[in-house]
């Protein structure tokens, strides 16, 4: 479909279809904007209350879990979350195509969610496994479904309507801790959980109803799989499993088996499966070489960004207990539960994502927009310097003070400029950079920086336990998104030679 130049300015004017544009970007934008709200209000919601219930004693609803074990828990769980958008982009490209795999991937988000209103244990991990299949399967492909509304990948808006689209994500984002977190803090557990169900459901009856605005694109699969290769995979898919049943068959019965014994191997896998997968993509033949020029390129920004990840995933669960144990939950003479905190984020991020949006299409038209690689290293440096003020918090907090929660405001804002820089425009390059036979999929490998960067989140707080909440673990962390920031600053040159007409 070739590409329509619009007047950005006018809500009214028309897209190559014929039909309204949403703030001067496709119709379709509006469709996955509130999808994607939804979806994120029950996310975020079930979220903020996660490392809460995880660590709240027997005694008073939670799970009793000490406070590493929960952290721990809480990274690989999101690892896992974000680890699965690879599979659910290869469920697009082989199978069913973006838009049928978003609609069942909602449904079974709504599901999961629903099984953690449940109030047993076995319950409530069957909802947190199906959760992460179901946005494993959504999270992939709804933004891979806004890169097909703007066929230009050279597109002047394109940056702008994923940054609209990110705004999407944190109106549901805020909401959530406000809504679910105090129903859930202050009222009953798992009667937040439901809540974060229903908001599922509103977010997939919305996606269906305006799905007849989205691109054709998205009912496209890409690359079909034959039935001798489905039959294969599903031969080799079950044989792991059996070995894997029967390998915690045997530690079970040992009564040797602990929680560690399923968190270790999964923040290991999550930290090799990127790899394997890059040196899949390098070795494919059907990849002409501006292709796998286009996806070493991309490899620096992986990395670059699972760095960033490592550190700003944190804010659900090591900021978390900081703001439960160590921060006042009072400001100005009101009082407000824990979960709050994270509606900050946010809120600072619709304050300023459109400012961010309209200042890179203003520097683009001057011919002076920073390159990606320079938004990058913007974003972490920033995110280093977050954890700089949270090591003066940490200072301030010593002896049991419990400290102005504008602290944990100061370190939010910091890290929202930050993720402004970089998510945002690593979405918009992903889609740029990907090759077509992996167009879902490289999504999904975008999405597995935040599994790289949780998994090692995860095994530094199984190693260093209560010590992972210390200003010397903030310092390492904060020094070694620096660093890369550095490593980019210095590669910029070659990173884009290998992105070749990507700009």
């Amino acid at each position: 479909m070739a590409s329509t130049t619009l007047d950005v300015d006018s809500p009214q004017s028309t897209s190559s279809s014929g039909g309204k544009t949403f703030l001067g970007h496709p119709r379709g934008l509006a469709t996955l904007f509130m999808t994607e709200t939804w979806e994120r209000f029950s996310y975020y919601g079930m979220r903020a209350l996660l490392v809460l219930y995880l660590v709240a004693p027997v005694s008073k609803g939670g799970l009793g879990f000490n406070t590493a074990t929960g952290l721990a828990i809480y990274s690989v769980y999101t690892a896992m979350v974000y680890l699965l958008a690879l599979p659910g982009g290869w469920i697009s490209d082989r199978l069913w195509g973006a838009r049928k795999t978003v609609a069942i991937g909602g449904g079974i988000i709504m599901v999961g969610h629903f099984l953690l209103a449940v109030p047993a244990e076995l319950s409530f991990f069957a909802g947190l496994a199906l959760i992460a299949i179901g946005s494993g399967m959504l999270k992939s492909n709804i933004s891979t479904m806004v890169g097909h509304l703007y066929p230009d990948r050279n597109d002047a808006r394109r940056d702008g309507g994923f940054t609209i689209f990110y705004m999407g994500i944190n109106l549901g984002a805020f909401l959530a801790p406000l809504v679910i977190g105090t129903v859930g803090q202050k009222v009953n557990w798992h009667l937040g959980f439901a809540l974060a169900g229903a908001g599922m459901a509103i977010g997939l009856i919305q996606f269906l109803f305006g799905s007849r605005h989205l691109s054709k694109t998205s009912d496209i699969v890409c690359s079909p799989l034959p039935a001798t290769e489905r039959t294969a995979i599903l031969r080799k898919a079950g044989l792991w499993l059996a070995i894997a049943a029967a390998c915690y068959a045997v530690v079970g019965l040992s009564g040797v088996f602990t929680i560690n014994w399923v968190l270790t191997p999964l923040s290991l896998a999550g930290i090799a499966l990127p790899i394997l997968v890059f040196t899949r993509m390098r070795r494919d033949h059907a990849l002409s070489q501006d292709d796998k020029n286009k996806v070493s390129g991309f490899i620096w920004f992986f990395v670059a960004a699972a760095v960033f990840w490592m550190i700003y995933d944190q804010s659900g669960s090591t900021l978390t207990v900081f703001a439960s144990d160590n921060t006042a939950g009072t400001l100005f003479g009101l009082g407000f539960p824990s979960s709050w905190f994270q509606s900050l984020n946010p809120l600072f991020i619709m304050a300023l994502a459109p400012v961010m949006a309209w200042l890179w299409v203003s520097l683009a038209n001057k011919a002076k927009n920073p390159s990606t690689s320079r938004k990058f290293v913007y974003g972490l440096v920033g995110i280093g310097l977050s954890f700089a003020v949270m090591m003066a918090a940490m200072a301030a907090a010593s002896g049991g003070v419990k400290v102005s929660p504008l602290w944990l405001a100061m370190v939010y804002l910091v890290q929202t400029v930050a993720e402004l820089c970089l998510s945002p425009v690593g979405l918009s390059v992903t889609t740029k950079l990907a090759p077509q036979k992996y167009a879902s999929q490289m999504m999904g490998i975008w999405f597995l920086a935040v599994t790289a960067g949780d998994c090692v989140a995860s095994l530094l707080q199984q190693f260093l336990g209560d010590s992972f909440l210390s200003t010397t673990s903030f310092a390492i962390q904060g020094a070694a998104a620096a660093l890369a920031g550095f490593a980019i600053w210095m590669g910029r040159k070659r990173i884009g030679a290998l992105m070749g007409d990507v700009h």
